[in-house]
């Protein structure tokens, strides 16, 4: 018995268009499940045709601003009227930015908050309403970041790192609520090589250099990298795991 089978089950991806998002989608499309990705940005119905041309997989496509509770719960209904009811859920929908707390203004600060937290939740409640009234279990893998536990730098991204952990604390939150319907943990990476990273440290290669230097395995990791993890927690392969925040950072978190 092939415990990663995903076959017939519907997963979202919110931030699916692009980067770890649409990694995890493929991941996820390749082992079975049908994907609908939900991203603000315009590219995402290109992104779902292209997932169905790679994988085979019945993908599903809609623009969706997180942070609105009701673009967000009309993505979902649009969701089980095309695929299903979802019983996937991951949400890799999220930004950062850098700045001296002293003067990071109130916008740039309640955006961070909004997307990661915020938008983190939402996606939460819309996923698990239809699935807890009718009785039904899922799992919701929400990315967080090893930012979430230390405070790596030279960067400065107070609200990215506060953020971040209010993520794992929320997982570990639902997990107690909503269980044994629905599980929910979270994932932390490291540094991932998305595209957005990529061409950050293409232009940035010294900081690149320093950041590679202080990782034992010796390199950033590829989002690939993540698959593993969040197949294994989306799938009956982690039947009593919940509440938990794995770290894949290659090592980083553990000097």
């Amino acid at each position: 018995m092939n415990l990663l089978d995903l076959a017939g089950r519907v997963a979202v991806v919110t931030g699916g268009a692009r980067g770890i998002g649409y990694s995890l989608a493929t991941a996820l499309a390749r082992h079975g499940a049908s994907v609908a990705l939900l991203d603000i940005l315009p590219t995402v119905d290109e992104a779902a045709d292209r997932l169905r041309d790679e994988t085979g997989a019945a993908t599903f496509a809609a623009r969706v601003d997180v942070t609105d509770p009701a673009s967000v719960e009309d993505a979902f209904s649009a969701v089980r009227s095309d695929l299903g009811i979802a019983d996937i859920l991951i949400t890799a929908a999220g930004v950062t930015t850098w700045g001296d707390a002293a003067e990071v203004d109130q916008g740039s600060w309640s955006r961070v908050i909004d997307i990661n937290l915020n938008g983190t939740f939402f996606s939460a409640q819309s996923f698990a309403r239809p699935l807890l009234a009718e009785g039904r279990g899922g799992s919701a893998i929400f990315v967080s970041s090893m930012s979430g536990r230390i405070v790596n730098i030279p960067q400065r991204q107070a609200s990215y790192n506060s953020s971040k952990a209010a993520v794992d604390q929320l997982a570990k939150s639902l997990a107690v609520e909503w269980a044994p319907a629905i599980r929910v943990n979270a994932i932390a990476p490291g540094y991932i090589l998305s595209d957005m990273t990529r061409q950050f440290t293409e232009a940035n290669p010294q900081l690149a250099a320093d950041w590679v230097s202080a990782i034992p395995a010796g390199r950033m990791g590829d989002p690939s990298d993540l698959d593993g993890a969040v197949l294994l927690l989306a799938s009956s392969a982690s039947s009593y795991l919940t509440g938990q925040s794995l770290v894949i950072d290659g090592g980083y978190t553990a000097l």
